[in-house]
């Protein structure tokens, strides 16, 4: 028996990427992006400036080190950018009136914002780590919680751009806006 001619392969057309879209964009939209991942102009320009990257783990590796080259008045304007993470909507008021004392006593001692990367924390955990860390934190010398404080804003860059670029929702993750323990 004789097959009749067979057809030729089915192609899927390409379908770029958030990351390919990201390393198209005018400059000007992805320090944008870049921004609402972390509040520094300084790392934004930085981490744009060096695209295209090849795949996600370059990009990340080079966000990563630009938040290390940060300087302290970059790391300043940074942290003013951040705000306490957004709650799940079921938590208790008590648990916002706690939460509220203890980062009004974390601005007044350190002058910014406490932040704090939550990675895969359930929602429901998110208050108690967030006070208990708060409260371990408050005792750090300002010196030992400015090293802290960049090191968990480079954590939640990395984060904010990851979901960023995986597609996974919006990128607007400012913390002006709620970031899900992000």
């Amino acid at each position: 028996m004789t097959r009749g001619p067979t057809l030729p392969a089915h192609r899927l057309p390409y379908l770029p990427t958030p990351l390919d879209a990201f390393n198209a964009a005018a400059d000007d939209e992805a320090r944008a992006l870049l921004l609402h991942c972390l509040h520094s102009p300084c790392w934004s320009h930085r981490v744009a400036a060096h695209r295209p990257y090849p795949d996600l783990g370059a990009l990340l590796a080079a966000a990563d080190e630009a938040a290390y080259d940060l300087s302290p008045d970059d790391l300043a304007e940074a942290l003013a950018g951040e705000s306490l993470p957004e709650l799940p909507e079921d938590t208790y008021s008590a648990a916002h009136m706690a939460l509220s004392a203890a980062h009004a006593a974390y601005e007044a001692r350190f002058g910014h914002a406490f932040v704090i990367y939550l990675g895969d924390v359930p929602p429901d955990e998110t208050p108690d780590r967030i006070l208990e860390a708060i409260r371990s934190r408050l005792t750090n010398d300002p010196e030992v919680e400015r090293v802290i404080a960049a090191e968990e804003l480079r954590r939640l860059a990395r984060g904010r751009l990851s979901a960023c670029l995986r597609g996974a929702g919006s990128c607007a993750t400012s913390t002006k806006a709620p970031i899900s323990g992000k």
